[in-house]
């Protein structure tokens, strides 16, 4: 019974953290993410769908290599703020565009490669996790 407690309370806890991850990308943007996906904007998709698959890999390997749920939240936000200075470095490194206007405007380039950067970060940041 232990065992069944532990599991549901830990998938809780999982979908908690990674519903607060995307809330908290989704302030990070200037615009709607949902407005976006309505008006059928495929690069917001994809960056966000990025997002997703990211925040979501940190957080698959935290809880795996983690019995404690505290060290796994600890380790999934290491993770989640390496993942937005992974956005705020794509930025900087971008300075003839802003990527919310290219996003907002459908560049689905700058979607795919900013999926990219948030896919390759978030395997290289969750190798660290231990």
């Amino acid at each position: 019974m232990t065992v069944v407690i532990n599991i549901v309370v830990s998938v809780g806890v999982i979908i908690l953290l990674q519903l607060l991850g995307m809330l908290i990308f989704g302030l990070m943007t200037p615009y709607k993410d949902m407005d976006e996906l309505k008006k059928g904007n495929v690069a917001v998709g994809l960056a966000l769908g990025g997002k997703f698959i990211s925040t979501a890999l940190i957080l698959g390997v935290a809880a795996y290599t983690n019995s404690s749920i505290w060290f796994m939240a600890l380790w999934f936000a290491i993770g989640y703020v390496c993942l937005i200075a992974a956005y705020w470095l794509f930025e900087l490194l971008t300075p003839t565009f802003k990527i919310s206007e290219e996003l907002v405007k459908g560049n689905v380039a700058v979607g795919i490669m900013l999926f990219s950067v948030y896919l390759g970060f978030a395997f290289a940041i969750s190798s660290l996790i231990i």
